[in-house]
């Protein structure tokens, strides 16, 4: 049996973005081509007063979709800025975005990578 290790990332981040119901496609799509090799999609329900008035004039469904990605730091603008314009988070009601710094993170990561760049390396995420 081959020996099992724990490979600790620890210069990365969490990004989440929370977006209208049917926009998770158009940023998967996005981080992609950016190199990403995955982001986890999941259904969420928001609620509050501007489901009833709406945002700036703007009707805003209720229903949403929650985009979480790992990446490495150095990759975090970039990744970052993608989704945002990928998202059309500049249009009122569409969503928001932030990034959380993570204490430390783990996943299978590729001999190869660890060699590399060492392990504050997100397998090839971004």
């Amino acid at each position: 049996m081959a020996k099992r290790k724990l490979v600790n990332l620890t210069e990365v981040s969490l990004i989440t973005c929370v977006i209208q119901k049917g926009m998770a496609d158009t940023i998967n799509h996005s981080l992609l081509e950016a190199g990403v090799q995955g982001a986890t999609v999941h259904q969420a329900v928001g609620t509050g007063v501007r489901e009833k008035l709406g945002f700036l004039g703007v009707a805003v469904e209720v229903e949403r979709e929650v985009i979480n990605v790992l990446v490495a730091n150095d990759q975090l603008t970039r990744i970052f800025e993608r989704i945002y314009l990928a998202g059309r988070l500049d249009t009122p009601g569409m969503g928001y975005l932030y990034a959380t710094n993570l204490v430390q993170a783990a996943t299978y990561v590729p001999a190869h990578l660890l060699e590399n760049r060492g392990p504050s390396v997100i397998g090839g995420l971004a």
